[in-house]
């Protein structure tokens, strides 16, 4: 069962007054919870994290004037419906435009839980002959939307397409239904990910509470049918901007046999200011967690540049150019600084 804006206020999550500025939001936004995340919000709390990415507030109703509708160029780069095609080697599909939560800071907010749906069969198909076409397609990544909810048939059979075509190696599923909605990830959902190319799923969690039992449960399914799972975050304003929740949410996924792959600086939709931060801040952040935990918890701190140019490591260097040819300066993780190569010692 999903929540929609009038549940949020009989639960409790807004204030009856509220009502009338929330459904303004919805007119322009879709709003969906699903009752896994509405039992981690703590309707006390004016502050929640959870609330703070799923709870439609008057703040999305302010538009600033660097927002845009379409913040990482998905239109520019996509020459048939269902497809984006931004870098050589690899793919957007996107076989459906819905989830079962809509994020409030989405990037492709615009797009998603609209009249669209499901891509029509023909513009699939269509989709299929224009990466079989394309040699240089290595990968497709599986996106919208949600891809988990899908049918697990219909999962089946996009992997089996895609298997079918020998130049695509590597098939990456796009999705929050295994941490928003865990009880989706059955066996027959884990079965339709079955093939002979490496097939990946990217789970995105932004907050340790997110990290539930039955979270943990679903992607256990995934990992132990041999199913390479990783994990994408949003560094978001009143949800994660804080060192220690950034370490707990990388630990806890780490330890649930997820690799953190990116965090990604907010990006410009529509919206969606009161949720960004500045880049220095973001770095000072990142770089906090350098030396507090393993490279195995570290995702790529990483910034969609506007207007479709491309994914980009945004994180501060810990080396730095120093005087004279071949020499650098270095940064260890409590600040100091060391002379690369090591200065010679004074002989004698």
């Amino acid at each position: 069962m999903t929540l929609d804006t009038e549940d949020l206020a009989e639960r409790g999550f807004v204030a009856p007054e509220r009502l009338g500025e929330l459904r303004r939001v919805a007119e322009r936004f879709s709003v969906a919870l699903t009752e896994d995340v509405a039992g981690l919000i703590d309707p006390t709390d004016p502050h929640d994290p959870i609330a703070a990415q799923f709870v439609p507030s008057a703040a999305e109703l302010r538009v600033a004037p660097e927002d845009q509708a379409d913040p990482i160029g998905d239109e520019r780069w996509s020459p048939i419906s269902g497809i984006v095609h931004r870098y050589p080697d690899r793919v957007l599909l996107k076989p459906l435009l819905v989830c079962p939560v809509y994020c409030r800071f989405c990037f492709r907010r615009e797009q998603v839980g609209k009249d669209h749906g499901l891509l029509p069969p023909t513009a699939l198909e269509q989709a299929f002959d224009y990466i079989r076409a394309r040699p240089e397609i290595w990968e497709v990544i599986i996106t919208g939307g949600d891809p988990f909810l899908l049918s697990p048939r219909r999962i089946g059979a996009i992997v089996c397409a895609l298997d079918a075509v020998p130049h695509v190696q590597v098939v990456r599923f796009h999705t929050r239904v295994p941490i928003v909605a865990p009880q989706r990830v059955r066996p027959a959902l884990v079965a339709a990910l079955a093939a002979e190319k490496a097939v990946y799923v990217v789970v995105h969690a932004n907050h340790p509470r997110e990290l539930t039992p039955a979270a943990r449960e679903a992607v256990g399914r995934l990992v132990r049918a041999g199913i390479p799972v990783l994990s994408q975050s949003v560094l978001l304003r009143g949800v994660n901007d804080d060192a220690a929740v950034l370490e707990a949410l990388f630990r806890g996924l780490v330890a649930m046999r997820v690799k953190p792959y990116y965090l990604h600086h907010p990006d410009l939709a529509p919206g969606t200011g009161h949720f960004r931060l500045g880049i220095e801040e973001g770095r000072r952040l990142v770089g906090a967690l350098r030396g507090r935990v393993s490279g195995l918890c570290q995702p790529s701190y990483v910034l969609d540049i506007p207007g479709g140019y491309g994914k980009v490591p945004i994180a501060a260097s810990a080396a730095a150019p120093s005087v004279g040819a071949e020499r650098w300066i270095v940064t260890d993780p409590a600040g100091a600084e060391h002379p690369y190569p090591p200065d010679r010692k004074a002989e004698g």
